[in-house]
């Protein structure tokens, strides 16, 4: 042994020998890493799939080929194709096929010209790869490299990425942007006669162009076709019926059943390194083209109001997962329409969406009731003063009602007592990320579209609300964070929950938010659904915006939610532009898409306590409340205010007037509970309420300080800053000043900066004209009591 080490080590100081080792080592360098990383760079088209891996679309590559992501499932049809013309001994030959090789340079030199190159499918993966010239060198080289590459590929891969990447005519690359292009189906789905016809196009791919070269194209595939048959692949009978099959003419247009989402697919993965541009999304094609059927049909009539776009999106409530993505209406040949903007994502006011976001919160937190009475007055809270669509009021009403009919007076009531501040950390914390400015900027016009949201995280916090609902029962009374989530059009995935005592809004709450949700009147059904057990309970909600530029209605059932936008994307306000008038009717229909179950959401009774309740005013009850319903609340709700309303009163012996201990006997009295609200809500209520009864009069005589809130200003607000804008004809404008009292009959006297200037009796209104500068408004009514006020008039 130590006799052939000596010999070894005499040869390895000869400089021949150790030239030799270094070849060969610089030799197996270069052979192993003779391959670029990675294989092929080209740029790749962006495809979307549905839940069932079909195609919904796609976009050409940015160097203009339709080109689609590499795809490692190889039909069998095309692989006993391709093998067949192209490459025989495939399966057995290293990468180069010296037999091959050999035929065609005989048949080169036979013939005096290149006819024939003898590359394997290998050789041309490493040409397509690296674009090689055809030269001998360069053979060599392919070659070279193809014996590397057989070394860590298995065939399998070699043959899925040359039907990747094969040129397929025109600016076709691949076999699956070739099969959706020229036949309009995945090749999966290709009959022998088109796969054939597939198989030869990238050894001629000019072959393939409108009106040119048919003839040379049946000819190779039927040949092929032969090939077939007499290799035993196929029998006799689908030979001779692929060969009478049509050939592909020029390519069709390929899906766009969505063309917003591959518009957001491509836009969210722009510039992520490596990404892989094709997704298998969680829509379902079938309810997508429906979709889009219902928005066309709707659009159809609003533009003849020139209300030019619609969108809408489906979800579904357990995962998240998008159902039906319509960003808009699909009219690309008509510019004005817009129709390329996806309104899904795209920033709007929401009008009056967030509604039961505040109701659910001030539930949440003790501060109501579901059916607290919220007042419902003319209103002015630091020169903001909201109105009701109607323009009227009610006086007070539940607070379940006011959500229902969307009053806009007492949602900012409630926003006024909860915070702006806080709602907008809370809207934060629920995913909505549109509100870019501090929450001053909004204030309290919050709660009636004063900021912006998007369909998608609008519909996608409903979802969470609903998904939390439907899970506290299965967790067994806890919370899961991560039910708040965005909305997804990728597959979900399962994961663990993470449970916790607590959640951003308890499920009570939620359940009580959707029941009032569930009592708004459909549109065109005047509350008959109710009377058909087909028909889905849901729980919804419209929204318009200021100036009726976007009409929204979003709704929610325990498996489902839709979301509904109609406007104009440029921001143009139409007449009769409303939710209810314009989205509405699309959501329900939509609705009647969906699998139909009058299942509901499971009451979370231990999320919940029984109390007494007022009858009338929806608080607990107080000790002068005399009717009174045991209800499930939240159990926040021990937290909420006992009823204010409602008051012991002392009446004279016949029950006409109010008396007390200086001017009567107690033994005279009788002592009453009775149900009272402030002034200026009685003034409107107890025109809406006939049951409302009005307290009686104090008995002459017996007036005293209790009387002292019997009158209040219902316009101006104390601090009040008010423009008054010219009249047509150039003159000052007036303010009317309103008042109520509690006493039929009576007179107020007014007086501006201490100058009487007149009386009223019953119907209390004073149109003044102050010049512009701060003013106090005195009243007095005719028992004494005195009502001082300040407010300032701006000149501009």
């Amino acid at each position: 042994m130590q006799a052939v080490l000596k010999r070894i080590k005499f040869h390895l100081k000869k400089p021949k020998v150790i030239f030799i080792l270094i070849f060969l080592f610089g030799l197996t360098l270069l052979f192993w890493f003779c391959l670029p990383k990675p294989l092929f760079i080209s740029p790749t088209s962006y495809v979307i799939d549905d839940n069932n891996g079909q195609l919904l679309g796609a976009s050409i590559a940015t160097d203009g080929q339709w080109r689609f992501p590499y795809n490692d499932s190889v039909p069998d049809k095309f692989k006993q194709c391709i093998i067949a013309f192209e490459d025989k001994r495939f399966e057995h030959h290293p990468g180069f096929d010296v037999l091959a090789f050999a035929r065609a340079i005989r048949q080169n030199m036979q013939s005096k010209k290149v006819t024939s190159g003898g590359s394997t499918l290998t050789m041309q993966v490493i040409r397509l790869a690296t674009k090689h010239q055809r030269t001998i060198w360069y053979k060599l080289l392919e070659i070279f490299m193809a014996l590397r590459l057989e070394l860590t590929y298995s065939k399998g891969k070699i043959l899925a990425l040359y039907a990747n990447n094969a040129p397929f005519g025109t600016n076709v690359i691949g076999l699956d942007a070739a099969s959706w292009r020229y036949f309009g189906r995945d090749p999966d789905k290709l009959s022998w006669g088109e796969m054939a016809a597939m198989a030869v196009l990238p050894n001629s791919p000019s072959l393939v162009h409108p009106g040119k070269n048919r003839k040379i194209l049946i000819a190779k595939r039927n040949l092929l076709l032969t090939k077939l048959y007499k290799q035993g692949v196929i029998d006799s009978t689908t030979a001779a019926l692929a060969k009478l099959e049509p050939v592909p003419d020029k390519p069709m247009p390929l899906p766009q059943l969505a063309p917003h989402l591959l518009q957001r697919f491509k836009n969210d993965h722009t510039g992520k390194t490596g990404s892989y541009t094709r997704i298998r999304t969680s829509i379902s094609s079938d309810l997508q083209q429906q979709v889009n059927d219902i928005l066309e049909q709707h659009h159809q009539v609003l533009k003849a109001n020139d209300i030019n776009n619609i969108a809408a999106i489906v979800l579904d409530v357990e995962t998240g997962a998008t159902l039906a993505y319509a960003g808009n209406i699909a009219h690309r040949e008509d510019p004005q329409m817009e129709s390329d903007v996806d309104v899904i994502n795209a920033p709007r006011s929401p009008g009056s969406t967030l509604k039961p976001l505040l109701y659910a919160s001030m539930l949440h937190n003790g501060l109501i009731l579901p059916n607290s009475l919220l007042p419902d007055v003319p209103t002015l809270i630091a020169g903001y003063h909201p109105e009701n669509f109607d323009l009227g009021y009610d006086g007070a009403v539940p607070a379940s009602r006011a959500l229902s009919r969307s009053l806009n007076v007492p949602a900012v009531k409630m926003l006024q007592q909860f915070k702006y501040e806080r709602f907008y950390d809370f809207l934060k914390k629920a995913g909505i990320t549109t509100l870019t400015k501090p929450a001053d900027h909004y204030g309290l016009s919050l709660i009636l579209g004063g900021g912006e949201n998007t369909l998608w995280e609008l519909s996608g916090t409903y979802a969470d609300m609903a998904r939390v609902l439907n899970h506290y029962n299965q967790y067994n009374g806890r919370y899961n964070p991560a039910d708040y989530h965005s909305p997804i059009y990728s597959m979900p995935a399962k994961t663990k929950p993470v449970l916790e005592k607590s959640g951003l809004l308890d499920a009570a709450s939620i359940y009580y938010t959707f029941q009032a949700m569930e009592e708004v009147m459909r549109p065109g059904e005047e509350m008959l659904w109710q009377q058909f057990s087909s028909t889905q309970r849901v729980a919804w909600k419209t929204g318009t915006s200021f100036g009726f530029r976007d009409g929204w209605a979003i709704g929610i059932t325990p498996r489902y939610v839709v979301g509904v936008w109609v406007g104009n994307t440029d921001g143009e306000g139409r007449p009769g532009l409303t939710g209810i008038n314009t989205a509405a009717p699309a959501l329900f229909e939509i609705f009647r898409l969906l699998p139909v179950s009058r299942d509901w959401f499971e009451m979370p009774t231990s999320e919940m306590v029984r109390i007494n309740i007022c009858h009338q005013s929806g608080y607990r009850a107080g000790q002068y409340c005399d009717d009174v319903d045991e209800q499930w609340v939240p159990k926040a709700g021990l937290r909420a205010p006992v009823c204010p309303y409602h008051r012991l009163i002392h009446l004279s012996a016949d029950g006409k007037y109010q008396v007390n201990g200086n001017c009567e006997s107690p033994d005279n009295m009788i002592s009453k509970k009775w149900f009272v609200l402030p002034p200026s809500m009685e003034y409107y209520y107890k025109a809406r309420n006939y049951q409302y009864h009005v307290l009686p009069p104090f008995r002459a005589g017996c007036t005293q300080a209790e009387n002292i809130n019997a009158m209040e200003v219902i316009y101006p607000k104390d601090g009040a800053k008010i423009y008054i804008p010219l009249e047509a004809d150039g003159s000052r404008g007036r303010m009317i000043c309103n008042a109520a009292h509690r006493l039929p009959g009576i007179k107020i006297f007014w007086h501006l900066d201490d100058q009487y200037i007149g009386e009223t009796q019953d119907f209390h209104q004073m149109a003044l004209n102050p010049a512009p500068g701060k003013h106090q408004l005195t009243l007095v009514d005719g028992n004494g009591n005195t009502i001082n006020i300040g407010f300032e008039i701006l000149s501009k």
